[in-house]
């Protein structure tokens, strides 16, 4: 991976946005309407399942915005977000203040990333989650979030459904680490449902993401 510095940039600048005040934080009441995952009894051989990771392999260009919580130990985020995907490879993730500031915009495409901080100062990467890493502390795995993020187990094998034939947890490991993924609730209001609320986990390390809502163009 090699990294690249378009403008001067003395020092990682992990944590940057680490004062915003927990308050400001709105991971309470949404707009969606939820559906709590259930005990997971579905079966990934369910004609439901199969039915659903269709629609969900049909989305294209779609788009959602909500709260985002980082928990690493050290490195500690709370900011609004907003992710827009146009192809399975191509996305933009934005990080905002909750004065709507931005603090950290993330354009990816096919063999390059872009990172923008807030003050203007721009990296280039063709590895996503390591730019991150090398810029702010936090391990993401972008890869896989952009299928988890629908509610697929993109490359994952080992996964639970719920007894709707929703995805409800997810085990993988990537370079010796394990992240478990749950999914808590659904909004009910798109079609494909779509996850609501996720948190994902790997060690001490712990990612939280509740989408206020969907837009999608099939």
């Amino acid at each position: 991976m090699q990294l690249t510095q378009v403008l001067s940039f003395t020092h990682p600048v992990k944590g940057f946005w680490r004062l915003l005040p927990l308050s400001c934080l709105l991971l309470t009441a949404c707009v969606t309407t939820s559906q709590n995952t259930t005990k997971g009894t579905g079966s990934a051989s369910d004609a439901q399942w199969k039915a659903h990771q269709q629609e969900l392999n049909q989305l294209r260009d779609y788009q959602t915005r909500g709260s985002f919580v980082y928990n690493g130990g050290e490195t500690k985020t709370y900011a609004k977000f907003f992710w827009q995907q146009y192809t399975p490879e191509k996305y933009r993730l934005l990080l905002t203040n909750p004065l709507g500031s931005r603090e950290l915009e993330l354009t990816v495409e096919p063999d390059l990333a872009r990172l923008t901080t807030k003050d203007g100062q721009t990296h280039m990467s063709d590895v996503p989650s390591e730019l991150i890493y090398q810029l702010t502390g936090m391990e993401i795995p972008l890869d896989d979030l952009t299928a988890w993020l629908v509610g697929s187990p993109g490359r994952a094998t080992d996964f639970t459904l719920d007894e709707n034939h929703l995805l409800k947890s997810v085990t993988f490991e990537q370079n010796g680490e394990k992240w478990v993924l749950d999914y808590i609730s659904y909004d009910t209001k798109t079609s494909p449902m779509l996850p609501n609320y996720l948190k994902l986990r790997q060690g001490e390390r712990l990612i939280k993401l509740k989408m206020d809502s969907w837009t999608l163009k099939k």
